[in-house]
């Protein structure tokens, strides 16, 4: 979501962070997208945090066919591009393709069948954010992907409360002065079986407040943790839910 540039120098993934792209493989898919930290800062790179949510989406056997999905502080699109790409089952990809003749059916299931992912950002990352989405999903699938503005806290009227089943966000908590505009953000976004899954690095002490007041609103429990990049992933549910997915 945070448009703030970090210093640049030497450090932690510089090399990685200020290369133009950044490549990977997930959904049986090739992504390649575009990072620019030099004009968008920490918004246009991509994040471990952003991987290991990716990583869990795939191998956790998360099922986002025809679910309703919304990603938080999207910065290059990684992980709303990889949902989107989950959320179509490939069986019914292999099995339409032999129907040359009914392409246009293809499409059609395609469009019912896979998951409808919502991509939000602030209005300065948008066009590059729409960029990577659409270099990134074949054509037939770019209709389950809307790259729409969202400011914490703000333009909550331009969606739907408790519309969506699955709530996205890697490495979205670091600002303290956002904490409580992405909270009124995620009661908003939430029903009672909204699944947040919020992928982090713990790195300072307000990480910390931030988990503690999330667990005021909702019930919070660490799902994944990734001990070689140090990324955990948290579930969060209204009430007192730890339903499975």
């Amino acid at each position: 979501m945070a448009l703030v540039p970090y210093e640049e120098g030497a450090g932690w993934g510089a090399r990685q962070l200020h290369s133009p792209s950044a490549t990977y493989r997930f959904a049986r898919h090739t992504v390649r997208v575009r990072q620019d930290w030099r004009r968008l800062g920490v918004a246009a790179v991509v994040w471990d945090a952003a991987v290991v949510l990716c990583a869990y989406l795939e191998i956790g056997d998360i099922d986002l066919q025809d679910r309703s999905v919304i990603e938080l502080g999207a910065g290059t699109g990684l992980v709303g591009i990889v949902a989107v790409l989950l959320g179509t089952k490939e069986p019914v990809h292999q099995i339409l393709y032999l129907w040359t003749s009914i392409v246009c059916l293809r499409h059609i299931l395609l469009y019912c069948l896979g998951a409808r992912v919502t991509i939000t950002d602030r209005a300065a990352a948008l066009e590059f954010l729409e960029s990577n989405v659409q270099a990134n999903l074949p054509s037939e699938l770019r209709r389950r992907a809307v790259v729409k503005e969202l400011t914490w806290g703000k333009d909550l009227s331009n969606f739907p409360p408790g519309a969506f089943d699955f709530i996205l966000g890697a490495d979205i908590v670091y600002l303290e002065e956002t904490f409580a505009e992405l909270l009124q953000t995620l009661e908003h976004l939430c029903s009672e079986q909204t699944v947040i899954l919020l992928s982090c690095r713990i790195r300072y002490e307000r990480d910390h407040k931030f988990l503690n007041m999330l667990r005021g609103h909702f019930s919070v429990y660490e799902v994944h943790y990734d001990s070689s990049k140090d990324i955990h992933i948290y579930k969060a549910q209204r009430g007192s839910r730890k339903d499975d997915f």
